[in-house]
């Protein structure tokens, strides 16, 4: 989605008097942002958009995209600073992934005649010579090559081919393409995998752990998923009380400090989920059998078990008592969210008609074997799946009004056929069951993250006493403004009071633009003008969720944070000594965990958006209605709500006019006619080109 306006999520306003200290100051340092142009842009530390520094080409001196170079101030052009740079302090990324062309020329040392490497990444604004590269290598393939030290701006750089990747425009050659691009590492070590073998063949026992295997318990996950990171527990206990257990997988069991399993899952911090793949953060045989909570065999889990007040008169819902500990639990059933929805729909049906199920009569699997278990029928779920629906709507509603923010965003799936080409996009419906494991997750995590600051408190200030929080700073109220501004382009209000807009007129916001053409727009436009949540061992709270405490405790297969905080919890839970580094540690942690999951995340969007490029191939020239997602001075983006695919309109294809853009009203405007295409309008427009080099489509108005 793009913006006439750059959302920038950044952590906190700086005093105007900040904003103008380098005034004076002819060299800096910091991290330059370079476009396709080429040219690129130098934000001075500490300020905003407005007082970054351009650097044209010939200034760049060998920079590339996200380098950490140091930057002269030479002069001005228009109203910028215009800078060159001196040096490049540090390469953001020296391995690219690219295709091999017929070169059009000799090199000078005769190395590497007939080809030459085209990066993907059109930000690279040179092609690479090849000093080295396999003898089968062909013209058309995809290949990772790593970049040599390139010092001389008058030559383009030199590079040697690490991997053949495969056929450009194959499905397996483009995702792989992906993943080499970002770092993403996709095998594990043949160390990794044969210590994860003999793991799962010892499978040594646990200390002493608290049987759930009598209590009804199962999981809810895609329908696609093979990992199952979290299951629920629920059963009455009488004198109007319930028992709801949230059970993790017990990773930090199998996966102990020190061990080349744990050094491969900090290397790697996540897993990565692309459109037809996993790469997965655990080897397979942990990830999607040991540690996986399948359904009816026993698994080992670290839970967060509440006893629950059930129905006093302002609707239950209220916590009597939490208890964390190590647990043995045997899932009764695997749901998917669509089968769980179904179960709970026609509970719903049912209790709508009759009487509810009487107190204390919920089903029980004591004397129940594993292997029965398994043939439950789906009314053995009615009872529980309501309660847990029911509770978390009110813990809903309740952090709603305590400000917060509920971000709905559509999410797109792909049906694929046996060669990976997209033969289907739809929109990911969002069900009840959805929210409901939502909500009961974001309970585990504050709890957690409230108990172990408790125990924190009580050390005081003993030294390297640390934990690892999930923090969501204020957002930038500069960037809200914008947010008004935006919004009532689009004929809604947003107010801001004092400098400042509430949760709650946020969420007012939201709940008014549901249905509305707008609403994805105004959605994705809100959570830019946010701050970005981070991991820190400082707790700042989280604004987004309006909670105090906050951390990330019930996705350990798939998260290293998850399972640092597994073993953080064990240890404060046993007394455990605090080792004086430990802070330093943590924050080490932290630090490469925020920057890993952006990675992570850019590779994710990358597939989607590659897929959807693909799939519109076979539609160019066919007719949409599209809505007005973005506009620029160079033209205006549309979005296809069906498959959410989004690409251009240029102003010099627009006929009948002079199109110019209205910056401050969000529009396009016909400079004759006054016509004017402002954000959230529908139109009709023709797709006529579809390049998946670029990853783009180009339509035209109807």
């Amino acid at each position: 989605m793009v913006f006439v306006v750059v959302l920038v999520c950044i952590m906190k306003n700086k005093p105007k008097k900040e904003q103008t200290k380098h005034k004076n100051l002819k060299t800096l340092k910091g991290v330059i942002k370079v476009i396709s142009k080429p040219m690129g842009f130098f934000m001075l530390p500490d300020t905003d958009r407005s007082e970054d520094v351009v650097v044209f080409e010939e200034g760049l001196n060998c920079a590339l995209d996200k380098d950490e170079v140091e930057v002269e101030i030479i002069g001005k052009d228009r109203d910028r600073k215009k800078g060159r740079v001196v040096k490049i302090l540090n390469r953001n990324k020296t391995e690219f992934v690219g295709t091999l062309e017929n070169s059009l020329r000799q090199s000078a040392d005769g190395v590497g005649d007939g080809l030459v490497f085209v990066p993907d990444d059109f930000k690279f604004y040179r092609k690479i010579e090849l000093v080295a590269f396999p003898e089968n290598a062909t013209s058309g393939q995809k290949v990772l090559v790593k970049m040599l030290p390139w010092t001389n701006q008058n030559l383009n750089p030199k590079g040697e081919v690490l991997k053949v990747i495969g056929k450009k425009g194959e499905h397996e050659t483009e995702m792989q393409s992906i993943i080499l691009d970002k770092g993403i590492v996709y095998d594990f070590p043949e160390e990794v995998e044969e210590e994860a073998k003999k793991v799962a063949e010892d499978f040594f026992a646990g200390a002493d752990r608290r049987d759930f295997r009598d209590v009804l318990t199962f999981t809810i996950d895609p329908v696609d998923a093979k990992d199952f990171d979290d299951a629920l527990s629920y059963r009455e206990i009488g004198e109007g009380k319930i028992e709801v257990g949230v059970h993790i997988a017990d990773v930090s069991h199998f996966v102990r400090p020190g061990t080349a399993l744990d050094r491969e899952a900090r290397k790697r911090l996540f897993s990565t989920y692309l459109v037809d793949r996993t790469i997965p953060m655990l080897p397979e045989v942990l990830s999607n059998d040991l540690c996986s909570l399948n359904p009816n065999v026993d698994r080992f889990a670290f839970s967060a078990v509440f006893e629950i007040e059930k129905n006093p008169p302002v609707g239950g819902g209220k916590i009597l008592k939490r208890w964390f500990g190590k647990t043995i639990i045997n899932s009764d059933k695997r749901f998917s969210y669509e089968e769980a929805q179904e179960v709970l729909n026609a509970a719903e049906k049912r209790f709508s008609s009759e009487s509810p199920r009487p107190p204390g009569t919920t089903p029980s699997r004591t004397g129940v074997s594993s292997q029965s278990s398994a043939r439950l029928s789906s009314e053995n779920f009615f009872q529980p799946l309501a309660e847990l629906n029911r509770l978390a709507n009110i813990y809903r509603a309740e952090n709603k009004k305590e400000g917060a923010i509920e971000f709905e965003t559509d999410e797109v799936k792909f049906e694929l056929d046996e060669k990976g080409k997209p033969i289907r996009i739809y929109k990911k419906p969002r069900l009840d069951t959805m929210k409901m494991i939502e909500e009961w997750m974001l309970l585990a995590n504050r709890e957690v993250a409230k108990f172990i600051s408790e125990k924190l408190e009580k050390r005081g200030a003993q030294a390297g006493a640390a934990s690892i929080y999930r923090v969501h700073d204020l957002p930038n109220m500069d960037k809200l403004e914008e947010l008004a501004i935006f919004v009532r382009a689009l004929g809604h209000e947003l107010p801001v009071r004092g400098g400042e807009v509430s949760a709650r007129d946020l969420n007012i916001l939201l709940t008014k633009i549901e249905g509305h053409s707008a609403e994805s727009l105004v959605k994705t436009a809100a959570i830019r003008s946010m701050a970005k949540a981070i991991y820190s061992t400082q707790n700042i709270g989280h604004f987004g969720l309006a909670f105090e405490y906050y951390t990330h405790f019930t996705s350990p297969i798939r998260r290293y944070p998850d399972l640092v905080i597994h073993r953080i919890l064990e240890n404060h839970l046993n007394g455990g000594h605090i080792k004086k580094d430990e802070f330093a540690y943590l924050q080490k942690i932290c630090n490469e965990a925020s920057e890993k999951e952006i990675v992570v995340a850019e590779a994710e969007r990358e597939s989607i958006k590659y897929k959807q490029v693909e799939f519109m191939q076979s539609r160019v020239g066919q007719e949409f209605d599209a809505v007005i997602s973005g506009v620029t001075e160079w033209g205006m983006y549309v979005e296809d709500p069906s498959t959410k695919a989004e690409g251009m309109i240029r102003l010099k294809e627009m006929n009948g006019d002079l199109y110019q853009l209205d910056a401050k009203n969000y529009a396009i405007v016909g400079a004759n006619t006054k016509k004017k295409y402002s954000l959230g309008d529908s139109v009709r427009v023709r797709l006529v080109s579809a390049d998946l080099d670029r990853k783009i489509l180009d339509f035209k108005l109807v």
